[in-house]
């Protein structure tokens, strides 16, 4: 890919990148669900191999399966490891790279195998009465760390499964609730908490008997829902556990109080909070070779998008000092080189997310990859193995240089497929925004367009709203599926998007309607205008989430521009929303508190205030299991439109939450959004 930089009637391309394939055949939605997943790369202690996790799909049995595969860093086939019906997942490496400890089910739960690589079956490593969730391995070998949700109260793993058996026997169905959180994401709390655990490993290769290490710690680890294994971390020498945990206590809904807290590893000793000081977020801790504690910290309490910096903690001393105070960018993900002498780091950066090294000392910060997004990484001696996307492919492996030079594809997973698609060329370009500040923004060509020839566009506008619809694959809002049904897809960064500097995140909130609407109006006229090839008369936007907020934004305040729009899991009333919706810290910091102290925010923003403006069709799709935009907010938007006699749908999923994931449902929902694009727009 060549990043180049011209100036064509007052707008600024970033750069256009060609992508493999020169098939005939378009890249459909079929194509998505059926593609091969990597994820969870771990090298090994020699620094030879590469372990990782092989998603496919099993379109009859509607479901993804995941084995294990290892393939060599300086080149070859890679190896499947793992088979069967049960999942294969989290790889880590034994001390001497000998074997790989692993979970699966195939024993009836999720529990502990371990794979010698010379040859020979899996052995199970633990036999426990409730399911493993994370695991970790003592650099040593000799210890095992790992999560599994238990009731706070039992004294024992088995008292845990003995109440689940007589709740489960219980014919009354009732629960009750003292305080909020009483569901998150998509599921109900039932009493729980997944909880951080140790296991020696006996000279039989069993684990021992576990110990609880989170001991007053009492939240869940890894926090829920996105959470992993990042949030914990074994010390070098394997003697103690730093661990990430937000209370769950009567504040847990509007608190993103996340501390860091250090214990040893056998339980001999409760843990101590090293972060009470921090009333904002602490976690993903990292352990240095000089016994320093590297990890990402916020500043402003209830901000979930606030800047992740790096902090450091002295080993000897405990004095805590800011490493990346100077750098503006929020890392997603802290790591180390294989000799913990640098940190590692990947983050939004200008519509990328590239991999950058981090030096302990002088916070000194050094780009290793260019572009695309570095979805997940694992260091390797000489840089790192880096799972790698961009908008024309999905994740492969590749293995970076610290040395600057070109990264080097370790799997072409997909190769096959993606030879027989043709697929959409994709360009960065820029304009001037809201106040006249820089926006960026992408633009994918259909492929096969002839010259000449004008496509209609798909307007995307992303959820989060503090996310960044960058140079990435996506699995749900696929760029490349819009283009092959023939449409020009235009996605814009606007203000709320990281990546930019933190100013330019934090600009959204207590502004949803506001500098976001305009930056999607200069950004869609300066693509329409830059490049010829889109049909500007003929365009429909679509959004989820908080994208589907500026769906129904755009009904009523900015009605006369699109034929259609798509609202996916939209907000439609703010004050509903507040009193429905779970993370209540969200709500409360974008639109400035609780809505019953000052609802001025929540109705400024508000789209039901707007509804006599409504008039465009629109499609609303929305997951009954959804609790963190409620079901509600789709069926009040579809009620009011059908009342209006707006041409209107609603493609209702009882078995999704936010995310429309099961294979068959995601065949179904594109099929829906084609048939109402196609409806007005050819």
């Amino acid at each position: 890919m060549k990043l180049f930089i011209y100036v064509i009637c007052g707008v600024l391309a970033i750069g256009a990148s060609a992508v493999r394939g020169s098939a005939t055949e378009a890249f459909t939605a079929a194509d998505l669900v059926s593609l091969k997943r990597i994820s969870d790369p771990q090298v090994s202690p020699d620094g030879r191999r590469v372990a990782f996790v092989l998603r496919e799909t099993d379109l009859d049995a509607n479901r993804g399966r995941t084995q294990l595969w290892v393939v060599d860093i300086a080149g070859g086939e890679p190896r499947q490891l793992t088979r069967g019906d049960a999942s294969a997942s989290s790889p880590r490496w034994s001390s001497d790279g000998r074997s790989l400890f692993f979970l699966t089910a195939r024993s009836g739960s999720s529990q502990v195998w371990q794979l010698p690589l010379a040859g020979g079956e899996a052995r199970q490593v633990t036999d426990l009465p409730v399911e493993i969730g994370t695991l970790k391995i003592a650099p040593d070998g000799g210890r095992i760390a790992f999560t599994a949700t238990v009731f706070p109260d039992c004294p024992t793993l088995a008292c845990t499964a003995e109440r689940l058996a007589v709740l489960a026997a219980d014919k009354a169905t009732g629960q009750r609730y003292d305080q909020l959180f009483i569901r998150h994401w998509d599921s109900w709390e039932d009493g729980q908490l997944s909880t951080l655990f140790t296991a020696p490993i006996g000279i039989d290769g069993r684990a021992d008997e576990p110990v609880n290490i989170s001991g007053a710690a009492r939240g869940h680890l890894p926090s829920r829902p996105f959470g992993g294994d990042e949030e914990y971390a074994f010390s070098r020498d394997g003697t103690r556990l730093a661990f990430s945990v937000r209370l769950a206590d009567r504040e847990e809904a509007w608190s993103t109080n996340f501390d860091l807290w250090e214990a040893p590893a056998d339980g001999s000793r409760a843990p101590v909070n090293l972060t009470a000081g921090n009333p904002a977020s602490d976690t993903q801790p990292v352990y240095l070779a000089n016994g320093d504690l590297a990890w990402l910290a916020m500043t402003r309490p209830g901000f979930e998008a606030d800047r992740f910096h790096v902090r450091l903690r002295d080993g000897r001393t405990g004095a805590i000092r800011v490493l990346t105070d100077a750098w503006d960018r929020s890392v997603t993900r802290l790591g180390a080189s294989t000799d913990s002498q640098w940190l590692l780091a990947n983050t939004d950066d200008i519509g990328q997310m590239p991999l950058f090294e981090i030096d302990p000392k002088s916070g000194a910060v050094r780009r290793v990859t260019g572009e695309g997004q570095v979805a997940e990484y694992a260091a390797a001696p000489g840089g790192a193995v880096v799972a790698l996307t961009s908008i024309g492919a999905p994740a492969d492996l590749w293995f970076a240089p610290r040395s600057g030079k070109p990264a080097r594809q370790l799997t072409d997973v997909n190769g096959e497929l993606l030879a027989a698609r043709s697929l959409g060329a994709y360009e960065q370009f820029s304009f001037k925004g809201w106040n006249d500040e820089l926006v960026y923004g992408y633009v994918i060509r259909p492929p096969g367009l002839a010259s000449g020839r004008k496509a209609p566009i798909a307007f995307v506008v992303h959820g989060g709203p503090q996310v960044s619809l960058q140079n990435q694959w996506s699995y749900r809002w696929n760029a490349q599926v819009l283009a092959g049904q023939g449409y020009g897809v235009v996605m814009i960064d606007y203000h709320g998007s990281p990546g930019y500097g933190q100013a330019f995140t934090d600009s959204i909130s207590k502004d949803w309607g506001g500098k976001p609407l305009v930056d999607l109006q200069k950004g869609l006229a300066a693509a329409v205008e830059r490049y010829d090839w889109l049909d500007g008369e003929r365009a429909c936007a679509l959004g989820p989430s908080y994208g589907g907020f500026m769906m129904n934004w755009i009904a009523g305040n900015w009605p006369d521009r699109f034929r259609c729009l798509v609202n996916h899991a939209g907000i439609f009333d703010s004050r509903s929303m507040y009193y429905t919706t779970e993370e209540l810290w969200f709500e409360e910091w974008e639109h400035g508190g609780p809505y019953y102290l000052d609802p001025s925010i929540y109705e400024k923003n508000n789209p039901a205030n707007f509804l006599a403006n409504w008039k465009t069709p629109m499609l609303v799709t929305h997951g009954e299991l959804d609790y963190r935009v409620p079901f509600g907010q789709g069926l009040a938007a579809f009620t009011f439109l059908q009342r209006r006699g707006i041409p209107s749908r609603l493609l209702y999923f009882r078995d999704e939450n936010h995310w429309i994931l099961k294979p068959a449902n995601s065949l179904q929902w594109h099929d829906a959004v084609f048939d109402w694009l196609a409806t007005w727009l050819k």
